[in-house]
């Protein structure tokens, strides 16, 4: 292939594709760099397998830690288990990839991208997603493309297209916008509540730059000869899906027409359809053609002409009659209930909400500054975390059986969309030091489970009183498109989902959003219909808010008893090596004494965790005694802690000691040091000096009455 170098400019910012370069065996291979991050992905389509019935795609997203200069740490020093971000990126590739294939192709195929150099600016994640629709293109696979993506930030009042990171880390929005030659095909954003019409902006600005990259794909495609491929849809059996088709029709219209809000009533009634309806329609089929009912009819065409005549009428009733399924109006929220503490108290906090049937426990549990997650070997500048959000769905949400796994991509995802969801309502490290982790647990699911994790986990962070700003509330929006009609849908539940053509996760306070993710089904939507979905979020948020809110309406003040108790205090970075002492032997004496725990930054914030608020306080009075700068001149009300024959040593603050010469007792000669003080007296002394060694030398002598007077006063405040 000739090889074709092509840079697209961005207010200064240069995307770089560079084709015929690398990966020769690939079925399509495109290097897309932008500053020194760069991103090698590839397309490649094999014959699908017999008996497939879906589109066998299949996305990986892989870092290399030599990407950044680094090597990778553990026993074999090579990359291990991929950290959450290369799961999310391999999402982020996945979402807007999916819908533009054509859906009846069965070929497999996979997407692999790999960043192989990246700098501390530039995020490799929207580089990938656009590289992959180069690489498909190049592949000449059936794709309803070219399709990009762009991160939009908000600097100011300005925003900016593939911010760097300290833009993002900076600026009131994370938002990538992806685009195809049909309009908006994926979003999916963090803001710090941000009002509806400047997000609607944000997004229209964000397409504006895709769709140059749409033509500069364009323009390389035709540069290189090559058409984008549309192929020929094989031609079904439809005489067999017909005679499928009408028999079942029928009864699935009389079944959704019911409004059954109970999903499994309704799947039970559609079910019972399914295995008497048709398959006595099969049978009476087969009488006449064996042959054809053996080769066209077994369960995977049942099911897949069950599946589009289900989908046929529930679109059909919700277009024509502005019904759901469920007998809601388009813009009519499922009901509502909320409840907090519902499990002991050795939960720090804890919440139920329930929304239709879908039910998400979610709970709160605090930790110290020692909790918080390393993010270990990494490309990207974030080291740690002190928010975790972690999202499980069982199979008994759905009423299914199967074996219980370690995270999906799935679960990764909806826990990464709630975090990102309550991130701009915490409380900041300096005034709650807590390392938080919620647990969102699905125990039904009947649609939009992520935003009933952000509804419960809003709870279960008040209830185990951590200070949030504002609460946050979600609902996910639908869409039915047939031809130019177009409904927009409220508080989809599983079938709306299941088969319909969007699903709009909004989340916010009722000041603005605060996280954003949507995902289609077809090809792409005007900004206007993503805008009338995001207005229209609004009061369905609102409303489910008032409901949460009706429950608790404020943090506790009060944590749960079994919750640490935190204090931190500031010291001097060159006393950190002090309070740890060689080999940890002094915070170690610490923490056996006051059993608490310690943790110490690199910056000198020490935590101080206990559940005895006594103890706790012990430790921060050594911490600080220990830590604290004396000055000659200083006056102390101190213990004597031990005698030998040249004078008494005496802790002047927790920790800290100086000594008494005996010289220095008193303005007369002191035979022994027995004569003046004995062990644990209390006794005021000056700091007379600190020698090169740091040792502190004390004096009873010349302490005004003043200077004692204050000192006592200071040690009883």
């Amino acid at each position: 292939m000739v090889e074709i170098d092509k840079s697209i400019s961005f207010d200064g910012r240069d995307i770089r594709l560079k084709i015929g370069l690398l990966a020769p065996q690939a079925g399509g291979a495109v290097l897309i760099q932008s500053g020194d991050t760069a991103v090698l992905v590839t397309a490649t389509r094999s014959q699908g397998r017999e008996g497939i019935d879906f589109l066998p795609l299949l996305v990986d997203y892989e870092e290399r830690l030599y990407a950044g200069g680094k090597i990778p740490g553990g026993f074999l020093r090579r990359e291990g288990r991929p950290p959450e971000k290369v799961t999310l990126t391999g999402r982020l590739i996945d979402r807007p990839l999916r819908p533009l294939f054509p859906s009846w192709l069965r070929d497999d195929i996979q997407v692999v991208a790999t960043t192989v150099s990246m700098d501390e600016q530039v995020p490799p994640d929207v580089l990938a997603v656009t590289g992959a629709s180069v690489a498909i293109l190049l592949a000449k696979m059936p794709f309803y493309g070219p399709m990009a993506a762009v991160r939009v930030g908000l600097v100011g009042d300005d925003f900016i297209i593939n911010p760097t990171y300290s833009e993002i880390k900076e600026g009131e929005l994370d938002l990538v916008v992806a685009g195809s030659p049909d309009g908006v095909i994926m979003v999916e954003a963090s803001a710090n509540q941000l009002p509806e019409q400047d997000i609607i902006e944000a997004i229209d600005f964000g397409y504006e730059a895709a769709c140059d990259l749409i033509q500069a794909q364009r323009e390389i495609m035709a540069e290189l000869g090559i058409d984008l491929v549309v192929e020929e849809r094989p031609s079904p059996d439809m005489a067999l899906e017909n005679f499928i088709r009408d028999r079942a029709q029928e009864p699935i219209r009389i079944i959704l027409s019911r409004f059954e809000k109970d999903k499994t009533v309704r799947n039970a009634a559609l079910d019972e359809v399914k295995a008497n309806e048709v398959e006595a329609a099969i049978a009476e089929l087969a009488e006449d053609d064996p042959i054809k009912v053996a080769a066209g009819a077994n369960s995977k065409t049942i099911g897949n002409v069950f599946k589009d005549v289900t989908k046929k009428m529930m679109r059909k009733q919700i277009i024509e009659d502005g019904v759901r399924v469920d007998g809601r109006k388009l813009d009519e929220v499922r009901s509502v209930s909320c409840r907090v503490g519902v499990l002991p108290s050795r939960v720090h906090g804890c919440a139920l909400f329930n929304r239709g049937l879908t039910q998400v426990l979610s709970t709160a549990t605090l930790g110290t500054p020692g909790d918080a997650q390393d993010l270990g070997d990494d490309l990207h500048p974030q080291q740690d975390k002190r928010y975790l959000h972690h999202y499980n769905f069982p199979p008994f949400s759905v009423g299914e059986t199967k074996p219980m796994r370690s995270p999906g991509r799935r679960e990764i995802g909806h826990g990464a969309l709630a975090e990102r969801a309550l991130v701009p309502v915490l409380p900041s490290k300096e005034d709650f030091p807590y390392v938080i982790r919620v647990v969102s647990e699905i125990l039904s699911s009947d649609g939009s489970t992520s935003m009933g994790s952000v509804c419960g986990s809003t709870l279960a962070l008040m209830d185990a009183g951590v200070p949030l700003s504002q609460p946050v509330s979600g609902a996910a929006m639908g869409l039915i498109k047939e031809g130019d009609e177009v409904r927009i849908l409220t508080d989809i539940q599983a079938i709306e989902d299941f088969l319909g053509d969007m699903d709009f996760k909004v989340a916010g306070t009722d000041t603005g959003i605060t996280a954003l993710q949507m995902d289609m089904k077809i090809k792409g939507l005007p900004l206007d219909v993503i805008a009338t979905a995001i207005r229209q979020a609004k009061p369905a948020r609102l409303h489910i808010l008032e409901r949460m809110l009706a429950t608790i309406d404020a943090p506790r003040k009060e944590m749960s008893p079994f919750a640490p108790r935190l204090l931190t205090l500031k010291i001097d970075p060159e006393f950190i090596g002090l309070v740890i002492g060689p080999g940890g032997k002094t915070i170690k004496a610490i923490t056996e004494e006051t059993g608490v725990k310690i943790d110490i930054e690199d910056d000198g914030t020490v935590t101080i965790a206990g559940n005895d608020s006594e103890k706790a306080q012990r430790a921060y009075n050594i911490v600080q005694g220990m830590t604290r700068k004396l000055n000659a001149g200083d006056v102390y009300v101190g213990r004597v802690t031990r005698i030998i024959p040249i004078g008494a040593f005496v802790e002047i603050l927790p920790g800290k000691e100086g000594m008494i010469h005996i010289s220095q007792l008193a303005d007369y000669r002191v035979g022994k040091v027995e004569d003046e003080l004995a062990v644990n007296d209390e006794v005021i002394v000056k700091v007379r000096e600190i020698d090169n060694k740091g040792r502190i030398n004390l004096t009873r002598l010349n302490i005004h009455p003043d200077e004692a007077a204050a000192a006592r006063e200071a040690l009883n405040k």
